[in-house]
C-alpha cells in the first residue's frame, strides 16, 4: 500500500479530491492531511472524511524537527502539496528526495515564486494579456515553484475572462487532473 500525507493551507478543495480519489483505491491511501492554518477549511473537510489531521505552527515545522519526526513515523511514499502557501524546509527535503510535489496555479516558469499563489497568480495572468494559463504539478525543491516539471495542462484565457473567470478554469483543470497524475507517480 503506497502512503500519501498531504499538506493544506486552505480550504481544501484539492485535499479532498486527493482522498476521495484514493478511498476505495487497494494500492494507495491518504493516510494524514497536515495544515500550517489551525483555522483551515481543510480541518473540516478531514473530519467529515474521517482522515487524520494536524494543525502545526512554524517553529514545529521549520525550526524543529516535529513534523519531521511525524513524516518520519507515518512513512509516505510522497508528500504532496495542495495549496500549501509555506517554503518546505530544505531538511525535510533532504530526509524525503524526490518524494514531495506541488501543484500551482500556472504554467511554470510564468508567475511562479514567493507571493504568487491563488489570485494573485490569476490576476497577473489577466493584467498581462495572457492567452492561456493552466496548472504544474512539479517536485519541490528549496526555492519556491523551481522544482523539475512533472506534468502541465493548458487552458485558453479569453479577452473577457476576469481572474474569477481564470480561477474557475484552473481549478476544473486541477480536479481533473492532480489525483490521475498523483496515481501516476506513486504506479511508476
Amino acid at each position: 500500500m503506497k502512503r500519501v500525507v498531504i499538506f493544506a493551507s486552505g480550504s481544501g478543495s484539492n485535499a479532498e479530491n486527493l482522498i476521495k480519489f484514493f478511498h476505495n483505491n487497494d494500492n494507495v491511501s491518504v493516510i494524514q492531511v497536515l495544515t500550517n492554518n489551525p483555522h483551515a477549511k481543510v480541518l473540516d473537510r478531514c473530519k467529515k472524511l474521517n482522515i487524520s489531521a494536524l494543525s502545526f505552527n512554524r517553529v514545529a515545522f521549520s525550526k524543529s524537527e516535529d513534523i519531521l519526526n511525524i513524516l518520519k513515523i507515518q512513512k509516505p511514499d510522497l508528500i504532496v502539496l495542495a495549496g500549501f502557501l509555506w517554503k518546505f524546509p530544505k531538511f525535510i527535503l533532504n530526509h524525503f528526495p524526490n518524494k514531495v510535489i506541488n501543484i500551482h496555479p500556472a504554467l511554470l516558469p510564468k508567475y511562479g515564486g514567493k507571493g504568487m499563489y491563488g489570485m494573485h497568480v490569476h490576476e497577473a495572468v489577466v493584467a498581462n494579456g495572457e492567452k492561456e494559463s493552466g496548472i504544474t504539478i512539479h517536485y519541490v525543491n528549496e526555492n519556491y515553484d523551481e522544482g523539475a516539471i512533472i506534468f502541465q495542462e493548458k487552458c485558453e484565457i479569453l479577452a473577457s475572462d476576469t481572474p474569477q473567470d481564470v480561477a474557475s478554469k484552473i481549478h476544473d483543470l486541477e480536479m481533473k487532473y492532480f489525483p490521475k497524475v498523483v496515481n501516476d507517480i506513486l504506479n511508476d
